[in-house]
């Protein structure tokens, strides 16, 4: 598919989304803007705009990954620096939010970070905000901008839909997980199940239930993201020992943190499924792993945003 980008356009790279973006600017048919990050030698950060961005509609791309204070300061420095250099539009593609886990006070005395993280690029000068997969849905309306919430959900069905996987059910791997597992199951035309996880006592151990017909069948784990991988293996696991036939994983946001690879290496998990909201470093890429590309579906995004077209259609 062809784009046509009027001259106002310009779309910028920060360190956490390189790859992403250049893949992006291909599909779309335009160069990445010129700019630089240096540090100072205690760690500050520098950027540079190398080109006039005066009256433009500008399009940042930035997922806030490990390290993840770095890049969300890289990201609010970047933000500030369009604005006083007179851009018109200050779009920003988060492809993973980061502290989307923290949306609510689930204790006295706590923090609502997702909701600062908002605060904190709107005050810096963002005008719209393009992300994928937020980890509370509702966390949007901590916005007073446009939010463009998109969805990797269909990304990950096609790619089992092309595998033709029979007998398949769909898992969500705790109760938060339900809506996710059902909408998948809804585009592949399949049942769902959830593990359900108790802890009796603080102190005991965790008893996983698997509620559903998973008995010889190709069980899908999904979720939104894996971080330390706990959850997802220890479900597999569960999965394979009550006589799924085989288990396989899949989210959109790799995070994969701490002991992740090595649980998701010696689990019982035959594929994870992720996509490239976070960069994956080479060492982290295991046999098992197969990564899916967001880029077709946020130039998309950017096209129909930058023409005033329709965005809710790409929500589907």
């Amino acid at each position: 598919m062809s784009y046509q980008l009027n001259k106002c356009f310009k779309m910028f790279a920060l360190d956490a989304s390189v790859g992403l973006a250049t893949e992006m600017a291909r599909l779309l048919g335009c160069e990445l803007g010129k700019s630089s990050i240096k540090r100072f030698s205690d760690g500050e950060i520098q950027i540079s705009i190398e080109e006039s961005v005066r009256g433009s509609e500008v399009f940042l791309i930035q997922s806030t990954s490990v390290p993840t204070n770095e890049h969300i300061m890289e990201l609010l420095i970047m933000i500030d620096a369009m604005k006083r250099a007179s851009a018109k539009q200050i779009n920003v593609v988060m492809p993973y939010y980061s502290y989307a886990r923290q949306d609510r006070k689930a204790r006295s005395r706590e923090p609502i970070t997702a909701k600062l993280i908002a605060n904190l690029l709107e005050k810096a000068g963002a005008t719209r905000v393009v992300t994928m997969d937020l980890h509370a849905p509702q966390a949007q309306g901590f916005f007073d901008i446009p939010v463009d919430h998109l969805s990797g959900i269909p990304i990950l069905s096609e790619y089992y839909e092309k595998k033709a996987l029979e007998d398949v059910v769909i898992v969500a791997p705790h109760n938060g997980g339900v809506a996710r597992a059902r909408k998948m199951a809804g585009l592949l035309n399949a049942p769902i199940a959830l593990i359900d996880r108790r802890r009796p006592e603080h102190d005991e151990s965790e008893i996983m239930n698997i509620v559903g017909n998973i008995q010889g069948k190709n069980a899908i784990i999904i979720d939104d993201l894996i971080d330390t991988a706990g959850t997802i293996t220890s479900g597999a696991n569960a999965l394979a020992k009550e006589g799924a036939k085989a288990v396989y994983a899949c989210c959109t946001h790799p995070v994969l943190s701490g002991p992740a690879i090595e649980r998701i290496q010696s689990s019982a998990i035959k594929e994870l499924v992720i996509t490239n909201t976070i960069e994956m470093p080479e060492e982290k890429m295991l046999e098992k792993i197969t990564t899916l590309s967001v880029a077709p579906l946020l130039a998309e995004a950017i096209n129909r945003i930058h023409t005033e077209k329709a965005v809710s259609p790409l929500f589907e």
